[in-house]
Parts: structure tokens; C-alpha cells; sequence
């Protein structure tokens, strides 16, 4: 039988080589079409006395990047359409018996009898890994680049194909842990170090030395199939288990405050599985498998942080009209350390750099930023001597605007300050080539108010990043009302070559990322000033998923930055658009405490010398509190909810306003971007998950006791009404440039 997916050759040893290589993709995922190929394989091999083993590789560069996730979230849907019509147990039956097949197929090949060995020729992660695991024999070809490993915990699931079993059983429990939780990929020097696969091999030896270990008598056993097999780490009731997982539950809770049910899962899976006969114990994998499958977690996650983040990377957003563009030489002006940072991570996408600034010494200050960051690379083992040459090669300094003439994009990063831009933009526009973009990576001021100092509108764009720029993956487009579809093809086509994820919003105060973060920073402080005792404003924040409390965020932001944009809005929009309470309180600390934030170690907290201790709060921020309020008659749970609420309610705002026009950009947006609690798949999920009506509900409720922040916009009142979502009302578009 002729197969889609997979080729196979038998030599004149009876060794089938089985070749995936799925047709019109890059990659090959774990579909429908390939397990089931794969099934008939195993049947096929294991009835035919002549096969004297198998042997599975990849045509592609990889070996294979997972299951397809469109199709388990497509089999999300189908429960829910059975759960209907068939009720509970029916709908339970079939995503069981559906979501297992993986499981059956991998330990079909296990069991068939015949040796099996995976030639891993590249990357193998999830179900691909999975797949490799249940192979008796696993030979890899030496690459650099290869990573292998179990990434599902990130997208809200976790490996259900035998990873939370296998593993486990080969690697010690705390490394088997960190891999099925972390869901961080391993090199192949590390894989081999931890026994995860048998032999490293040079590439062009790799299908000999797979079938050499067939010929020289290669077992069809698994070794826990084997009489006598003893766990790596000894029985789960043994003095070591007993160390490894109490405190494992430990680490769990404090790493994810229970907000992520396939995380749990992994530990009960491990648990309960490392108890039983390997049949049994993938089994229970399953069982744990499909109730996370259904939970709205996985969904929200599937969604926003796989898919919807996927067709964004790939342009949805891009305007069809306009070819492809590249940016071939980049200048930023303003050398500080945000752009000196963009440089940094243009010249290390192979763009040439020049970084611009009033002098030469403040110019060469920032090439000296973006070798620090290079060095620090190089002395953790993620850079090479030869990346480091190669990136500041690219990179250049001066003080001389006439390097411009030869620019295909220039990004002005210079300070927060109308006056200093438009002497900037005076300075720039004469000298830029034709065609060449000019964009801002202002955080605050709004596009079109700064485009009016520029005389070609069409050709003007706002590109925010994120600080740590190198770290942040989130790239905020901003449109004016004049720019044109060559400007944003240009900045999304320069985002997609540094490697970070796109949105695009329409122009407003503080865009969107800056007015959600605004408001979580906004609710800190106001928590503060009625009596919530400053510990557990950061510990209730970050039990509600968020990655850091509202004060050391306001810290990490600098405490005179946030005085100086509500300054600015006081004189841009008056005194009703700002609280006082609130401005009173930075006044104090910034300008008569003198406490700026992390950049002059004091803030909110106090930050030790580098190498002499953890931060902590500050011991004087009780005499800031007008009043003090007893922690023990405090609600948690309204805590924790006032944090999510006040963002995802001016998420809701932008839609109304027009700043946000794809409902997966705000999510993907607020999870890159600020790292809103990433379990509920970003702010619009949020309210979609918990029903329009519910939250709606929710914020008059708030709004009672706290005011007009959690007052839900027109829009969000009609959709309750209605029941509607924000993707059932505004579908995204599925059209995407390739």
C-alpha cells in the first residue's frame, strides 16, 4: 500500500526504512493522515516474518515538531458539539478513545516484536519526541542545532503519548520533572548525558549505524517491559521519592499557583503512573489527557499562544498589495540602552546598524551596550566568539545624521519629549533616500500627534518594543491615521526578520499594551493607598497569573517615568484624567524620597548591591499608607480578580476605541507584551471563557465598590445582552501572507 505521508524501502537485510516526509509542509506534525499511516505500518512490519526490524526517519530537516495542535482543538469542538447532542459520558467516551490513538500506536511499536530505532536527523519535539521515546533504540545525527524535548505544558496541554511515562522511567525524577514542566528542549550533548537518546552519530553515518544496531541483535524490549525493571529513581514510596516529590508539590504551587491544570496533571501522572505496570500507567496518562483537553485552559492557550500567534508570525495582518520588503540597512537614532538594544537584535538578524546619537561618545556608548550583551551570551554558553564578531561587524556609531542616505528603515528612539522629536524628525527628513520608512518607538505619545511634524505622512509608523528588548518578543505597529500600506509592510516585514511577534493597533494614548499595563500598575497603587499591606498586593497579583506584582513593576519601569506620563496626561487631557491620590504618591516618592525605582535601587523596594541579597520592600512604604487595613478580613479572590478585571475591561475599551481590530492581537498582545495571566489565553479570552454576561456582571459589581475603572464600555454591555464573544462578534480574518 502506498502511503501520503511516510516512504518505505526494505533492504536486502529485511530492514524497512520508513521515510516521513509530509507533503507541501516545512515540518511534519502528528495529524490524522500520519497516525494513521503510521498505525498500518506497524501492522504491516509486525505480520511480515521477513522484516527483521524498522527503522523511522525524516525527509525534512527535522524530524517532527508535535502533534497538530488546529487538530486537537478541533477535537475540543467536537466534544462540545457530543456533549450536546449525547450528553456527558458519550462525549467523554469519544475524546478518549480519540486523543489516545497516539498513545496505542507508540506502544504498538513498542510491543510489535520487531526493533525499532528513530535516526533523529533534527529538531523532535512533542508528539514527535513522544514517538522517538517508544522506539527501542534512538541514534541521533551530531547537529548543533537538533533540540529535543516535550514543550505541550506551554500551549496549556502536556505529552500525552506516553512522554509523562517514558520519560520518568529513563531519566531521574527531578530532570524528568524539569522536562515535563519547563518544557524547555534539550541539545543532544544534554539528551545523551540524560539517556534520552543511545548514540550521537556524523550525519552521513546515521541510517548505518541505526541498522547495525538491528544486524548486531538489537532488542524488541522495552526496558520497563523487562522482568526485574527498576525506576531511576527508585520506587515513589522510597526514601528518595519520598524527598522528590513533597517537595516537587512545593515547587509546583509556588511556580504556578494551580492556575495550570496541565501542570497538575503532570504530577499526578508521574505519581500515579510510576505506581503501576506500564499498560495501566498510560492509561491514567490518558484519562488526565482528555480531562485537560477540555478545560479552558488548554483551549485559551491552544488558541492565543499556538495558533493565533502562528498566523500572526506569518503576516496575517500584512497588507496583500505590497511585495515583500527588506530591510537591508537599519539606522536608530538615540543610542540609549532601548536603542541600542534594537540594534543589538537587528545586527544579529544580519542587518548592518548604524546607531546615532548627539555625540560620538554617546554613540560608541551604545555599541558598547550591544557587546555587553553579546559577551554576557558568550560567558553562559549561548554565543560563540565568532557570533560576537559577526554581530558587531554590522554594527556602526557616529554622530554624522548623513549616514540616513543609504537607510531602508530609521527608528527614532529618543526621549520621551515632543520638542526633542520633532528637532529629530527636522534633522532626519532631509537626508532619507526614497521609499525609505521612518518609524518612532515612542511608548506613550500618540503617532498621529507626532506625524504631524513630518511632511511625508504616508511614510511614518510607530514601532514599540518592549523593554528587555532582547528578551521581549512582542513588537507593538502602530498606525497613524496617514500612514500607508508600504510603512506597515515594511515594519512587519522587519519584525519578522529579528525574529519577534507582531501586533498592529490603530493610534491612541499609550496604544494598547501601555494602556492595559497602566491600568494593573494604576491598581497596585490604588490597593496601596486603601491600606492593602504591600506583600500581598504582589503575592495576590501573582496568584492571579501575573508574572510580577504591580509594585515591582512600577519599580522596573521607574517611579519617575510614571510621574512624568501622568504630569503629561494632566496637561495634555486636565485634571479630571488623573487621580491625585495617586499622583500625590509618586510625587512623594520620587521627588521627596528621591526613590526612582530599580535604576537607583530604591523604590518600591530596596535592591541590594548585585551578588548581596534579594530585593524586599521597603520598610518605610507603611507610613505612605493614609490607612491600614487588616490582611485577615481582606477577599483574596477580589483581589485577584481586580487585577485581571481592570485590564481586560480597557482591553474592551480598544476594541470600542478602534485601537485594537483583531481580537488575537489583544490576547497575544497582553501575554507578550505585559504577561497577562497566560492560562486564560490573553485580556479578550479572559472575558470570553468566563461568559460576556458573567464579567459584565462582574464589573458592575466592582464598579460599585471601587469606581469607574471597572465600568464595562457600551460595546461589552450590547454583547452581553446579545451572549456574543469578541471572536464570535469580530472573527479573524484566516487569510495569511506565507
Amino acid at each position: 500500500m502506498a502511503f501520503k505521508n511516510f516512504k518505505l524501502e526494505t533492504d536486502a537485510d529485511g530492514i524497512v526504512l520508513v521515510t516521513w516526509d509530509t507533503p507541501g509542509r516545512s515540518m511534519n506534525v502528528l495529524d490524522e493522515t500520519s497516525v494513521t499511516e503510521l498505525e498500518e505500518i506497524v501492522k504491516q512490519t509486525t505480520g511480515d516474518a521477513a522484516v527483521k526490524g524498522v527503522v523511522i526517519t525524516s525527509g525534512k530537516e527535522a524530524l517532527c515538531a508535535g502533534a497538530d495542535l488546529s487538530m486537537l482543538e478541533g477535537m475540543a469542538h467536537q466534544y462540545a458539539d457530543l456533549l450536546k447532542a449525547k450528553g456527558e459520558e458519550a462525549a467523554n467516551q469519544m475524546l478518549f478513545d480519540q486523543s489516545r490513538r497516539f498513545s496505542q500506536v507508540f506502544r504498538s511499536i513498542e510491543t510489535s516484536g520487531k526493533p525499532w530505532v528513530a535516526a533523529i536527523n533534527g529538531l523532535a519535539l512533542g508528539g514527535g519526541f513522544e514517538l522517538t521515546l517508544a522506539c527501542h533504540y534512538r541514534v541521533a545525527a551530531d547537529n548543533p542545532k537538533t533540540r529535543l524535548g516535550l514543550p505541550e505544558v506551554k500551549v496549556g496541554l502536556f505529552p500525552g503519548a506516553g512522554g509523562t511515562q517514558r520519560v520518568p522511567r529513563i531519566v531521574q525524577p527531578a530532570d524528568a520533572m524539569q522536562l515535563l514542566l519547563k518544557g524547555e528542549a534539550v541539545n543532544l550533548v544534554r539528551a545523551k548525558a540524560l539517556n534520552l537518546i543511545h548514540a550521537i552519530v556524523p550525519a552521513a553515518d546515521m541510517i548505518t549505524a541505526a541498522k547495525d544496531w538491528i544486524k548486531g541483535g538489537g532488542k524488541a524490549v522495552a526496558p520497563w517491559d523487562e522482568k526485574g525493571f527498576k525506576l531511576p529513581g527508585g520506587p515513589v514510596f522510597s526514601k528518595a521519592g519520598m524527598q522528590m516529590f513533597p517537595a516537587g508539590n512545593a515547587i509546583y504551587r509556588r511556580e504556578t499557583y494551580d492556575n495550570y491544570p496541565a501542570a497538575r496533571a503532570i504530577m499526578s501522572c508521574v505519581y500515579e503512573g510510576l505506581q503501576l505496570p506500564i499498560d495501566a500507567a498510560l492509561r491514567v496518562e490518558s484519562r488526565y489527557f482528555t480531562q485537560v483537553l477540555r478545560s479552558n485552559e488548554a483551549a485559551a492557550m491552544i488558541r492565543s499562544l499556538f495558533l493565533s500567534m502562528q498566523e500572526l508570525n506569518k503576516g496575517a495582518r500584512r497588507p496583500p498589495n505590497v511585495p515583500p520588503t527588506k530591510v537591508k540597512k537599519l539606522a536608530v537614532i538615540g543610542a540609549g540602552f532601548m536603542g541600542a538594544s534594537v540594534g543589538y537584535v537587528s545586527a544579529r538578524a544580519g542587518i548592518d546598524v548604524v546607531l546615532i546619537d548627539r555625540d560620538q561618545a554617546s554613540a560608541d556608548k551604545g555599541k558598547g551596550h550591544a557587546q555587553t550583551v553579546i559577551d554576557d551570551l558568550i560567558k553562559k554558553g549561548r554565543a560563540k566568539e565568532s557570533d560576537r564578531d559577526a554581530v558587531m561587524s554590522r554594527i556602526s556609531a557616529t554622530a554624522d545624521y548623513s549616514v540616513l542616505k543609504d537607510c531602508d528603515l530609521v527608528i527614532e528612539a529618543v526621549f520621551e519629549d515632543r520638542k526633542v522629536k520633532a528637532e529629530t524628525y527636522a534633522k532626519a527628513q532631509p537626508l532619507l533616500k526614497d521609499g525609505a520608512i521612518f518609524a518612532s518607538n515612542t511608548s506613550t505619545l500618540p503617532i498621529n500627534s507626532l506625524a504631524e511634524e513630518f511632511k511625508d505622512q504616508g511614510k511614518f509608523i510607530g514601532i514599540h518594543f518592549f523593554s528587555p528588548v532582547e528578551k521581549m518578543m512582542l513588537v507593538e505597529i502602530i498606525v497613524g491615521k496617514n500612514t500607508g500600506d508600504a510603512a506597515l509592510a515594511t515594519a512587519l516585514d522587519y519584525t519578522r526578520m529579528i525574529g519577534k511577534t507582531p501586533i498592529v493597533v490603530n493610534d491612541s494614548r499609550g496604544f494598547y499594551a501601555n494602556r492595559c499595563v497602566g491600568r494593573y500598575i494604576a491598581e497596585g497603587n490604588e490597593m496601596f493607598l486603601e491600606g492593602v499591606p504591600p506583600a500581598m498586593i504582589e503575592n495576590c497579583a501573582k496568584m492571579a497569573g501575573m508574572p510580577v506584582g504591580p509594585l515591582s513593576l512600577s519599580d522596573e519601569v521607574a517611579l519617575d517615568l510614571g510621574l512624568k506620563v501622568i504630569k503629561a496626561t494632566e496637561a495634555d487631557l486636565g485634571p479630571n484624567s488623573i487621580n491625585p491620590d495617586q499622583k500625590k504618591l509618586m510625587v512623594e516618592l520620587v521627588e521627596k524620597q528621591g526613590r526612582l525605582g530599580r535604576k537607583n535601587s530604591k523604590g518600591f523596594y530596596d535592591y541590594p548591591e548585585k551578588g548581596k541579597g534579594q530585593k524586599s520592600l521597603w520598610a518605610g512604604l507603611a507610613d505612605l499608607q493614609p490607612k491600614k487595613l487588616d490582611p485577615d478580613t481582606l477577599d483574596i479572590e477580589e483581589l485577584k480578580q481586580r487585577f485581571l478585571v481592570v485590564q481586560a475591561v480597557e482591553a474592551a475599551r480598544t476594541v470600542e476605541d478602534h485601537v485594537i481590530t483583531d481580537m488575537r492581537e489583544a490576547d497575544v498582545g497582553s501575554i507578550l507584551g505585559f504577561g497577562f495571566a497566560p492560562f486564560t489565553g490573553g485580556t479578550l479570552s479572559y472575558i470570553d471563557f468566563m461568559g460576556t454576561r458573567k464579567f459584565v456582571e462582574l464589573c458592575h459589581r466592582l464598579e460599585a465598590k471601587y469606581g469607574s475603572r471597572f465600568t464595562p464600555p457600551k460595546l461589552l454591555e450590547d454583547m452581553a445582552a446579545k451572549g456574543e464573544t469578541f471572536y464570535g462578534r469580530f472573527p479573524p480574518k484566516k487569510l495569511a501572507a506565507a
